[in-house]
């Protein structure tokens, strides 16, 4: 390693000539849109072998996220030291309350203007130090304009001397923390004057609602009659439709909600926004009949009733807004909607698909006049952000709970302390804890109630067996703090609200993406005094946990090795974290890897509720463009040849000849992908015309595609189908495609088979799906360097690889581990083989550090092997794709070009029976990100 960090030093402070290391080379770091200071002081913490932090300023928002890392740690044995202080008052006593929770950590007091912001890492031989700008706080770690400088000073370097020096003269001028100074700090501290308090005078819509607001009189104008508006909780939905009805001007306005207590509260924000006389607003619900008021808010309980329609004329409301419009399929709702006759009628609701497969896009006519989602509201700073913490539960004699564990594991008094440890470890926003719990089961959120109460947490059980006074009452006495928690099922999924709510905790399994989006944002509700929102999520042995992923990152994609991604690296939401200990980790991998994400039950569904959202069939250019199920994820299915077979498996009225399903099939499994433009580009080209070879050229470099005669002689042999004539199966590939070649070249230059030219030309469902393929895979294409053969870090399979290299045979099936070709050499390398395969305990393919891999070649091989001694030619260049085990399927991820450490070359006996190999170190001639190193090799 001394060398490598000799090499760092030099690379950054000296002459970038020198082979530099992504972890060791001294950088400038900051909070950009790829990174942010959090990630790199987090990858430093969680592999470092102890920590010193000297940090002046610590706030409370930032501690939830590192608390999880220091859970982690602690299972490690791993430690470390924060010095901070009470300079200006800035650190709250609850910040060194909830640091004292942190065994793992030892906490030390400075006296006086301690103003130091520095973060130093140990590592087995060599530091890590963080010296700039940033405090431990959120605004410094996630947003603001902070600089950081990262350097890995030598433990034989004077500044390693220096920063020990420090730590040491800090360390003596500090004392350790103790409770009963604590207690001191706590009465003589007075809160620093917060001078960002602004008052709101008039209440005004916000950059998203003037948007929709746009949309909604552009449908009124259009003599539109009925439209729809998705809006996360939390986001202004009620002022939003206040602002709507105030711009239409209505002679008599109805508003319709499930529930008494959301219609006075949208009663009260209406009056807010339009103004006039109290007299114009009135309830119509149980005992309130206020049927003559110009703006009236009604319970559908009450309005569907027959006795009060008939007091009401058809046309008696021009607009009508109808609030949780996911309802409008219940029979009640039709009753009123099939009744009343308005000019306009609005629907709003923060969650549209629902479980019952109704269609509310097409109740509401398709108008999806605007869609606020959750992700798109915390950017937008509308909601209160939230830390996630994905903690492991409770472990019985039968192992993790799961679905199927009993009440009595559910409710023994071992979990409820495992709970109660794990909540009071993480802790809330705030001086009063307002905690909202939900369960599984009526019974266990009755029994949890009775525990905590005996454990001295005051909490009440809710379900829907309880009447709605109750439930009235236990809320106030949340909000007044006369209780902590509220435990419930289902209960709180929607409609109420509890601003002030600064816990919210999940001990059940996630059976919906829509229910999880629904209980996270009973919280995220702004409110005075909070600052963030805690979620602790108690992950079992669940086999739906591969659900929470998909809805903590609104990822509809069914993309499994993006879900995989997501729980392997740290996800950031604007000013919110998700976080997940190791465990939890990996019981959502656990999940992932056995459930299929693929299979035609769950692309069927996404398929209707794209044609409910859209009103017509969807195709693969539609899944893109509504960021839904990735169109990469219909070629997984071995089910599905192309889209066509999948649209008539939903029974669709779409006719295909063989031929053209043959056609269909090679266009969507070899260029869907998008992995080389060139293809898509002559093809679209192609289909109105013939093409010259100069004209094809000068679109490609139009594009700013690399272009040669090698791949111009590629891309023939693959559109002529050429590529394909080896065997696979009792077939060539090229048969299963259709045998003839979509494109041919002669004098005139490139032009389509008479085949396909036939096809497209008399049936036009055939070329409205093969122009499909073609503009999304161009679409597709966008994430890849089209001037270059590989874009680094993405992922290809080795067919991809034989194409890329312009090789004239697809020769992938019999290259297992490496091909030497004649100038290039793809080696592919699978970093954790599993304990079946044999070959586990033979090639070690270490990663020696972000830069070096140990590779072998193939046995038996010695020096003077004809394979090695090309391998090893001066200009061979070598390509180097790397996945982490065999379960992440055919792809391997692309880390660029290595050379051949030349001094590493050496034949070696590996594995049991001590076979002959040749052992090298690949150098990699880009360093391995932080990123792909925890994805690839931690």
């Amino acid at each position: 390693m001394s060398e490598t960090l000799k090499n760092a030093i030099l690379n950054g402070l000296y002459d970038q000539k020198y082979q530099g290391h992504e972890f060791l080379n001294p950088q400038l770091l900051e909070n950009d849109q790829n990174n942010k200071l959090w990630l790199n002081l987090r990858r430093e913490l969680l592999a470092c072998e102890s920590f010193v932090w000297t940090v002046a300023f610590i706030s409370e928002n930032m501690l939830i996220p590192f608390k999880a890392v220091m859970a982690d740690l602690a299972k490690k044995n791993i430690s470390g030291e924060i010095i901070t202080g009470t300079y200006l008052g800035f650190n709250s006593p609850k910040v060194f309350e909830e640091l004292n929770k942190i065994p793992n950590l030892k906490l030390k007091i400075k006296d006086g203007p301690f103003h130091a912001k520095g973060y130093y890492f140990k590592y087995s031989n060599y530091e890590s130090i963080l010296v700039g700008s940033a405090n431990f706080t959120r605004s410094a770690l996630l947003q603001n304009d902070e600089l950081m400088l990262k350097v890995t000073p030598s433990k034989n370097g004077a500044l390693f001397d220096q920063v020990r020096t420090k730590i040491a003269k800090l360390e003596e001028e500090s004392f350790l923390f103790t409770n009963n100074w604590l207690k001191e700090y706590r009465q003589n501290w007075v809160k620093p004057e917060n001078r960002s308090i602004s008052r709101r005078k008039n209440i005004t819509p916000n950059k998203m609602q003037k948007a929709a607001l746009k949309e909604l009189n552009n449908l009124v104008a259009e003599k539109e009659k009925r439209a729809l508006v998705v809006s996360a909780t939390g986001t202004g939905k009620t002022y939003l439709g206040a602002f709507a009805v105030k711009n239409f001007k209505p002679r008599r306005f109805l508003y319709v909600v499930h529930r008494q207590q959301i219609a006075k509260k949208a009663l009260a924000s209406f009056k807010k926004v339009i103004g006039g006389s109290p007299s114009d607003y009135g309830i119509l619900s149980g005992n309130h009949h206020d049927l003559n008021k110009k703006y009236l808010f009604a319970t559908i309980q009450t309005l569907s009733q027959d006795h009060i329609l008939k007091e009401l004329n058809k046309e008696e409301f021009n607009y009508i807004l109808i609030d949780e419009a996911h309802r409008v399929a219940a029979k009640s709702y039709r009753k009123i909607m099939n009744y009343f006759e308005p000019q306009f009628l609005l629907g709003m609701t923060a969650t549209p698909e629902r479980m019952d497969a109704q269609d509310v896009y097409q109740i509401f006519d398709y108008n999806l006049a605007y869609e606020i989602r959750l992700r798109d509201a915390l950017e937008e700073k509308m909601l209160t952000p939230f830390h996630y913490v994905g903690v492991e539960d409770y472990e019985t004699e039968e192992g993790l709970i799961d679905e199927t564990s009993s009440l009595r594991y559910l409710t023994a008094e071992k979990r409820v302390d495992h709970i109660l440890k794990e909540l009071d470890y993480y802790g809330y926003c705030g001086s009063k804890l307002r905690g909202l719990v939900f369960c599984s089961r009526q019974e266990e959120a009755r029994e949890i109630a009775a525990e905590f109460n005996r454990k001295g947490h005051s909490a009440v059980s809710l379900t829907n067996e309880d009447k709605e006074e109750i439930r009235t009452q236990a809320i106030s006495d949340l909000e007044n703090g006369k209780i902590e928690y509220i435990i419930t099922v289902d209960l709180f999924n929607e409609g109420v609200d509890i601003p002030s709510l600064n816990q919210i905790v999940m001990l059940r399994n996630t059976q919906s993406s829509i229910v999880f989006i629904q209980q996270l944002g009973r919280g995220l509700r702004k409110y005075p005094g909070k600052d963030y929102v805690t979620v602790i999520d108690f992950i079992g042995n669940y086999k739906n946990n591969y659900l929470i992923p998909i809805a903590l990152n609104s990822d509809d994609s069914l993309d499994k090795d993006q879900l995989k991604q997501e729980t392997l690296l740290p996800q950031l939401i604007d000013l919110s974290t998700i976080n997940f200990t190791q465990i939890a980790s990996d019981k959502i991998l656990q999940s992932l890897d056995k459930v299929k994400l693929d299979s035609l039950m769950h692309l069927k569904q996404s398929y209707k509720d794209l044609k409910q959202k859209i009103g017509r069939i969807p195709y693969l250019e539609d899944f893109y463009k509504y960021h839904t199920v990735s169109p990469e994820v219909f070629v997984k299915n071995k089910l599905l040849g192309n889209y066509g077979i999948f649209l008539q498996k939903n029974h669709e009225d779409i006719h295909l000849s063989m031929y053209e399903n043959q056609v269909l099939t090679f266009m969507t499994k070899e260029l869907l992908n998008g992995k080389r433009p060139h293809e898509l580009i002559l093809l679209s080209l192609l289909v109105d015309s013939v093409v010259g070879e100069e004209e094809y050229v000068q679109a490609l470099r139009k594009n700013n595609v690399y272009v040669d005669s090698q791949v111009l002689s590629s891309v023939e042999g693959f559109l002529n189908l050429a590529f394909f004539e080896v065997k696979a199966g009792k077939t060539t590939k090229k048969e299963q495609y259709g045998s003839f070649p979509l494109v041919e070249k002669d004098l005139f230059g490139y032009h389509l088979s008479e085949p396909l030219q036939e096809s497209l030309a008399q049936n036009n469902q055939f070329k409205k799906l093969f122009l499909d393929v073609i503009k999304t895979g161009l679409l597709l294409a966008k994430k890849y360097n089209w001037n270059m053969q590989f874009t680094l870090y993405q992922k290809y399979d080795r067919e991809d690889v034989c194409r890329l290299l312009n090789w004239p045979l697809d020769v992938s099936a019999p290259m297992y581990g490496y091909r030497v070709g004649e100038e290039e050499t793809p080696i592919f390398i699978t970093y954790k083989k599993s304990q079946e395969d044999k070959r586990s305990d033979v090639y070690d393919n270490e990663l020696q550090n972000g830069t070096t891999l140990k590779w072998y070649t193939r046995t038996p091989r010695h020096l003077d092997s004809a394979e090695v001694k090309r391998l090893l030619q001066k200009d061979m260049k070598l390509h180097i794709f790397v996945k982490r085990s065999d379960a992440e399927g055919k792809d391997f991820f692309y880390l660029g070009e290595a050379i051949i450490d030349r001094k590493s070359v050496k034949e070696e006996q590996i594995g049991p029976k001590k076979k002959l190999a040749v052992g090298m170190n690949l150098i990699l001639k880009t360093p391995l990100t932080v990123e792909m190193y925890d994805l690839l090799f931690k």
